[in-house]
């Protein structure tokens, strides 16, 4: 059986949202799943797990800025030890801005720069996840089968 770790960041709570709808989602299909909030993980406790699944918000007009409990995770993603590993990246953003959930992105390319193996396109949720739940399950269940 597949072990999975959900990380996640979250302000307005959309994120974490999110997160539990995967978990459960997860959970259901009989995966081992473990759901941490980033401020109470380090990168380098990902280790261990089969799939990590990286979740954070987009913040800021100007500029890309991750959810700001995940900006020091991401700092430090260097010592979770990603290389050859199975991986996948959510997150919640407002579509009106010009770098729609641009976390996302951000994450994915630095999964990649660590040699993680992207499992699923990463899935951009536009406002409340309440509206996207079977958006949020469809992407799950890529994850489920890969």
């Amino acid at each position: 059986m597949n072990t999975i770790l959900i990380v996640y960041g979250s302000t307005t709570g959309n994120t974490e949202t999110a997160a539990e709808i995967i978990e459960k989602t997860l959970s259901q299909k009989g995966f081992d799943v473990t759901l941490k909030d980033v401020s109470y993980i380090s990168p380098k406790e990902t280790k261990g797990y089969d799939i990590v699944l990286l979740g954070s918000s987009t913040w800021g007009e100007d500029e890309i800025e991750l959810q700001d409990d995940f900006a020091s995770f991401y700092d430090e993603m260097d010592k979770a030890d990603l290389s050859g590993r199975k991986a996948a990246v959510f997150g919640c953003g407002d579509s009106s801005y010009t770098y729609f959930c641009g976390a996302v992105d951000a994450i994915e390319d630095k999964v990649k720069e660590l040699g993680g193996e992207l499992i699923s396109e990463g899935l951009k949720i536009d406002g409340d996840p309440d509206d996207s739940i079977e958006e949020i399950k469809s992407w799950t269940e890529k994850i489920a089968n890969s």
